[in-house]
């Protein structure tokens, strides 16, 4: 086996979106919802490809405000079945954009079966572990698939395009989660020394899942993970040909979250949030902390965003301007109409003549 990969991959901060000449009129034109066909699922999905990461904040407040955009939220994983009954029997209208998220437990997969047991309802699933490279987590995604035929399913994290290959055609995955230590409360690469730098990942992992074909407009589908530290980020994950994005740091500090707040006179001013693989969420959540195991993972303080439909109308009014740029009337075709250039590092100061 080759030691070094002499190829350079490549992060979001390394390239720019190339502009490209347009025949738009105006940002209100650009059509930001996209509908998708499953690889194993059934179902069809429409909304605006934008995912919450299950997150110590990503409770039930943060999905139902998300579904209002028709985006996602995937659920912290440690939201017992009575809590998750009561959100879906008062909330069925959310059923396509809240997805449940399980660890890879028996305890976790008995109690979504509890679940479908109570209610006869397949949710959508999010299966997530810090490493899906392993074997057996391809087996258990099958599992999980055996018994819920028609969620969707989406698993990982996984940064090997054969890896994503595999979720897809034998552990029933229909979107696979790819990024390894990119997140913004996330400390792998540096514990670990592991990971792939997040464009190169998005590129390499949907040229393959997008190859895969099971019936008419039934692709492998992926979703980036990680690294998205502007809105800028974000449209180069899209443009790169990630279907989904999957944030957490960008919502973390909005009035749904569910956590840690600071107040000064009654207003909230700080939030603090943390990733599932923290000791902290292991203390929190879990009977006691795994001896074998390391935290990757930190707390994070962020100021007060405000509320979601302010964040959201950031977030969608820099995708369509982007939309703009490049000429794509349609976020799908955004990764059909763009052209990255590499650049040095100076574009990533803030105006470094005037400081600001």
């Amino acid at each position: 086996m080759q030691k070094i990969i002499n190829e350079i991959k490549l992060d979001f901060n390394d390239v720019l979106i190339v502009p490209q000449r347009s025949t738009l009129t105006s940002r209100s034109d650009i059509n930001l919802e996209r509908s998708f066909n499953f690889y194993h699922s059934p179902r069809t999905w429409s909304g605006i490809p934008i995912i919450c990461a299950n997150m110590s904040f990503c409770s039930f407040d943060m999905a139902k405000s998300l579904a209002k955009h028709k985006m996602i939220a995937c659920l912290h994983k440690y939201h017992n079945v009575n809590q998750l009954v009561d959100y879906f029997k008062s909330h069925p209208e959310n059923l396509p954009y809240t997805f449940v998220s399980i660890g890879y437990k028996k305890s976790d997969l008995n109690h979504l079966l509890e679940f479908k047991e109570q209610t006869g309802l397949q949710p959508n699933i999010c299966i997530d572990v810090p490493n899906g490279h392993m074997d057996v987590f391809v087996k258990y995604c099958r599992k999980v698939r055996d018994s819920f035929s028609e969620s969707i399913i989406i698993a990982g994290n996984v940064t090997n395009t054969s890896s994503t290959q595999e979720l897809l055609i034998y552990g029933g995955v229909d979107i696979v989660k790819t990024g390894i230590g990119g997140g913004s409360a996330c400390t792998t690469r540096f514990l670990t020394g592991c990971g792939i730098p997040q464009l190169s990942c998005v590129m390499e992992n949907s040229y393959v899942a997008h190859g895969l074909q099971n019936g008419a407009k039934k692709l492998g589908l992926i979703c980036s993970d990680g690294g998205h530290k502007t809105v800028g980020d974000i449209c180069k994950a899209l443009c790169a040909g990630s279907d989904f994005v999957m944030l957490g740091g960008y919502f973390a500090g909005s009035d749904p979250c569910d956590g840690e707040w600071q107040y000064e006179l009654n207003n909230k001013t700080k939030f603090t949030y943390y990733g599932m693989s923290t000791h902290h969420a292991q203390e929190l959540y879990e009977d006691n902390i795994k001896n074998y195991r390391a935290s990757e993972g930190t707390k994070i303080t962020v100021s007060y965003k405000g509320s979601i439909d302010k964040v959201a109308q950031e977030l969608l009014g820099g995708i369509r301007s982007c939309c703009c740029y490049i000429g794509a009337g349609d976020i799908k075709h955004m990764s059909k109409c763009s052209q990255f250039c590499k650049v040095n590092q100076i574009h990533n100061n803030q105006n470094p003549v005037l400081g600001v």
